[in-house]
């Protein structure tokens, strides 16, 4: 697929998601590589126009630089969003309780502390992206540290061998001292790539994953 033809697709699926007002969304193409440009009203329809690009075929990575404009009637006040995000995590049965600590500032919220799982951390983001009054996201929740495992890798490739949706791919898989994981390959589609990904951090103690994964 030639570049017009992938931009024009990405634009008739933001066009199509009802999440997206693609009004003030640019999109540039270039080697299956999609730039989101522009401007929304809401952090969560920023997240919603990625997801949509992620979902076209032949896309094989997003540099996303969409910059979120609040109207004056949705604008809220820091300690108002602080405590909207610090009760969606108490309400959160995934994300244990007081591990994530939160800053808010002009709209930004930062997040901070240790969990054990890498969707815990994901989750976090998740839950609290659908909030109104956000500007942005820093998710610096780290992970906590186990001693190597012999099996990690193991697991890992098993778990990459019995998934449906990454059958036919041939994906080689890293263990580095340090728990970090390297996954390289090729697979059809970010789908597939992110599927992968996912395998890997579900392993425990798993604490870095470098997806170097081809999108063909």
């Amino acid at each position: 697929m030639n570049d017009l033809d992938l931009q024009q697709h990405v634009l008739d699926e933001l066009c199509f998601d009802p999440k997206v007002d693609p009004a003030h969304i640019g999109v540039i193409a270039e080697k299956g590589v999609i730039t989101l440009t522009g401007h929304v009203t809401s952090y969560a329809e920023k997240a919603a126009a990625e997801r949509a690009t992620r979902r076209v075929k032949g896309v094989r990575a997003i540099a996303e630089k969409i910059e979120v404009r609040l109207p004056n009637h949705k604008r809220i006040a820091d300690d108002e969003i602080a405590q909207r995000v610090a009760d969606v995590l108490a309400l959160n049965a995934t994300i244990p309780a007081d591990a994530i600590q939160i800053r808010v500032q002009d709209g930004w919220v930062s997040l901070e502390g240790q969990v054990e799982w890498q969707f815990q951390r994901a989750e976090a983001q998740s839950q609290i992206s659908k909030l109104s009054g956000l500007t942005g996201i820093i998710n610096n929740i780290t992970l906590k540290h186990y001693p190597p495992s012999p099996d990690t890798q193991w697991q890992i490739e098993n778990a990459l061998r019995r998934n449906r949706l990454l059958a036919g791919t041939s994906i080689m898989v890293t263990l580095l001292e340090n728990n970090h994981v390297i996954l390289d390959g090729e697979v059809h589609g970010l789908d597939q790539l992110r599927a992968a990904e996912k395998i890997a951090w579900s392993v425990p103690g798993v604490r870095l994953v470098d997806n170097r994964l081809e999108v063909l």
